[in-house]
C-alpha cells in the first residue's frame, strides 16, 4: 500500500512505526517489519501462579495481529535457558553465561483447510532440552503436555499483554506520560510451563538468562542462508529505546543479529558506544545526572549480556523485573527471582532507573495495565480481544467552535485543512455522500458520511476502503474552550485479516497530521 510508504517517510522509521507510545520490542527495526509473523514483541519469565513449583516462558510475536493471523510456516520458534552466575558487582557488575543451552525450538505447519468452511488449522511441534518433541494445535487453550507433566505448552492468538503508558523520548527531555497505546491489540503466544526441578535442576545453580529468537526455518524469499536470526529478545526495550536513538544510525537489525550469548567482540565497541550515548541521555532527560561515568559503564556491561534475568528459587512479583540487575550494579545481594511477570510495569521500571538510577522517585507513565490482566491458570496469556480499537487525539485552537465548525463541519472540504489530501472527489449530498481522497503518495480513501449534526458541532464517518480495517468509524467534534475551541477526532475500527503493525501508524499518523493542519489554520491558543 503506497500509503505505508508515505507514512514510513513521515515518521522516519522510529522506534515506534509511527505509534504514539513506546512498544517494547514490537516493530523492532526494518528486517522485522518485512514479516510480522517473525517480530518478536515480548518475552516472560516467572515462577508459575497456578503451581508454585514450575516455571513459565512466554514469547510473543506478530505485532498487532489481527483474527487471521497464524505463525509462520518459514520461521524457527526458539526459546533458550543458560545458567548463569554473578560474575561481578557494584561498577565490575557482569553475569557470565554457561555453554550448555537449554532449548525450546518450535515450528508449524502450513494452514490446514476446515472441513466444514470454518477458520483454518494450525499444528505445529516444539522440540525439547533432551530431544523429545511435543505436537499441539494452535489456538488450543488446553495446550498439550508430556506424560508426567514435565512440560505443558500453548501456542495461539490471544491478548496483548504489554502496555505502556509513555509516548515517544524526545532527545533531551521525559517522554510523555500517556494511555496504553497497545489497548485492544492482539499478537501470537507461545507459553511453555516446566517443572522447575526435573528440568532445571537448580541445585546446579538457579539463576538463569532466557531469551527468544526467530530464524529462518527454510529457504524463503527473502532471506539468505548468512542470516543467522531475523529478531531476538532478552530484556525488553534494549532494541528499541537504546540501540535507536533520534538522529543517530539505526542499529536495531545489527543487534538483533547478534547471538544474545556471545556478542562479536569486533562489533561490541559499537554498541558500547551507542548504550554510553543513550543512558547520558536518559540520565539527563530529567535535568540532572543522577549516575557516575563509572556506574553508568557498569550498567553497559549489564546490558550488553542481553538475557531476561530469573532466579527459579526465589519468587517472582510485578515489581521484580530488573531486581537482579539493579542490585548487583549497586553492590549488593539480589533478594527476588527477577523475571517478568505478565503484569509488571516494565516501562516505569525501565525509565525510572535509567533516570535516576531508582534513588528518585518510580516515575509513572498513563498506562496501569494492559487491556486484560495477566491469568492465574494456563496459558496464562488471556483470549484475543474482540472490541474495537480506539484512538482519539484533540487540539486546543485560538479560534471560536463556530469559525472552525464551518471549516471541519464540510465533509467535501477535507482538502482545505488536511495536507495530506491533494484531491478530493464526491458523490451525493448529505448523509450517505461518498468522498475520495487521493493523499499526497497517489493512494486513494473512500468514507461515507453517517451523521452530520451542525447543534452539537459533530460529524460521523465510515471508511469504504482504504485501509485493511473492518468497522471503521470517525467522529469529529468541535466544542467550545474559552474564547477558543477544542477540535477531538476519535477512530474505532477492528484489525482485518491477518493484521499488519501499520494500521495504528497510519490512523495515528492521519489524525495528528489533520489537526497539525488545524492548528496551521487557526493558530493555537496564547
Amino acid at each position: 500500500m503506497r500509503l505505508l510508504r508515505l507514512l514510513l517517510g513521515i515518521i522516519g522509521l522510529g522506534p515506534l512505526g509511527g505509534l504514539p507510545a513506546v512498544a517494547s520490542d514490537h516493530i523492532d527495526g526494518p528486517r522485522s517489519m518485512g514479516d510480522p509473523a517473525a517480530d518478536l514483541n515480548d518475552l516472560y519469565a516467572f515462577q508459575s501462579p497456578e503451581r508454585a513449583d514450575h516455571t513459565v516462558l512466554i514469547a510473543s510475536v506478530f505485532p498487532f495481529a489481527g483474527d487471521s493471523a497464524f505463525f509462520s510456516d518459514a520461521v524457527n520458534y526458539i526459546i533458550a535457558m543458560r545458567r548463569v552466575h554473578v560474575a561481578g558487582s557494584g561498577n565490575e557488575a557482569r553475569f557470565q553465561a554457561a555453554k550448555e543451552e537449554l532449548n525450546f525450538t518450535c515450528r508449524f505447519g502450513p494452514l490446514e483447510a476446515s472441513t466444514s468452511g470454518g477458520k483454518p488449522r494450525q499444528r505445529g511441534a516444539c522440540t525439547l532440552p533432551g530431544g523429545g518433541t511435543l505436537p499441539l494445535v494452535v489456538g488450543d487453550a488446553r495446550g498439550a503436555a508430556t506424560p508426567g507433566g514435565a512440560f505443558r505448552m500453548f501456542a495461539g492468538l490471544r491478548s496483548d499483554p504489554f502496555f505502556s503508558g509513555w509516548g515517544p523520548p524526545p532527545r533531551n527531555a521525559l517522554p510523555k506520560a500517556v494511555p496504553n497505546a497497545l489497548q485492544d491489540n492482539n499478537v501470537l503466544s507461545i507459553v511453555i510451563e516446566l517443572d522447575t526441578t526435573k528440568v532445571l535442576e537448580p541445585r546446579k545453580g538457579s539463576l538463569f538468562g532466557v531469551i527468544a529468537e526467530t530464524t529462518p526455518g527454510a529457504a524463503r524469499r527473502g532471506f539468505t542462508s548468512d542470516v543467522p536470526r531475523i529478531d531476538r529478545i532478552g530484556r525488553p526495550e534494549v532494541t528499541n529505546l537504546h540501540m535507536f536513538v533520534d538522529g543517530e544510525i539505526d542499529l536495531r537489525d545489527l543487534w538483533n543479529q547478534e547471538d544474545p550469548f556471545a556478542v562479536d567482540p569486533k562489533r561490541l565497541p559499537l554498541y558500547r558506544d551507542r548504550l554510553l550515548l543513550s543512558l547520558d541521555l536518559w540520565d539527563r532527560r530529567d535535568g540532572k545526572v543522577d549516575w557516575t561515568e563509572a556506574g553508568r559503564r557498569a550498567l553497559v556491561n549489564v546490558l550488553l549480556d542481553d538475557f531476561l534475568l530469573i532466579d527459579v528459587t526465589k519468587p517472582t512479583t510485578d515489581e521484580s523485573h530488573r531486581e537482579i540487575e539493579h542490585s548487583t550494579i549497586e553492590g549488593r545481594k539480589y533478594a527476588t527471582g527477577g523475571g517478568r511477570t505478565l503484569d509488571a510495569n516494565v516501562m516505569n521500571i525501565f525509565i525510572s532507573y535509567e533516570v535516576n538510577r531508582g534513588r528518585g522517585p518510580m516515575l509513572h507513565g498513563g498506562a496501569k495495565g494492559a487491556t486484560q490482566p495477566g491469568g492465574k491458570t494456563f496459558p496464562y496469556v488471556q483470549p484475543p480481544n474482540v472490541t474495537p480499537i480506539e484512538i482519539t487525539r484533540a487540539v486546543n485552537l485560538a479560534a471560536g467552535s463556530k469559525e472552525v465548525w464551518k471549516v471541519v463541519g464540510r465533509f467535501d472540504g477535507l482538502m482545505d485543512w488536511h495536507p495530506m489530501v491533494v484531491r478530493l472527489e464526491t458523490v451525493g449530498r448529505g448523509v450517505g455522500q461518498l468522498r475520495k481522497s487521493f493523499m499526497t503518495d497517489g493512494s486513494e480513501v473512500v468514507e461515507r458520511l453517517e451523521e452530520l449534526d451542525d447543534a452539537r458541532r459533530l460529524m460521523r464517518y465510515t471508511m469504504v476502503s482504504g485501509l485493511p480495517a473492518s468497522d471503521y468509524t470517525g467522529v469529529i467534534q468541535v466544542r467550545d474552550n474559552g474564547a477558543g475551541s477544542t477540535v477531538e477526532w476519535r477512530v474505532s475500527y477492528r484489525i482485518k485479516g491477518a493484521g499488519t503493525p501499520f494500521i495504528g501508524a497510519t490512523v495515528n499518523t492521519m489524525i495528528s497530521k489533520g489537526l497539525e493542519g488545524l492548528k496551521t489554520r487557526f493558530g493555537v491558543p496564547q
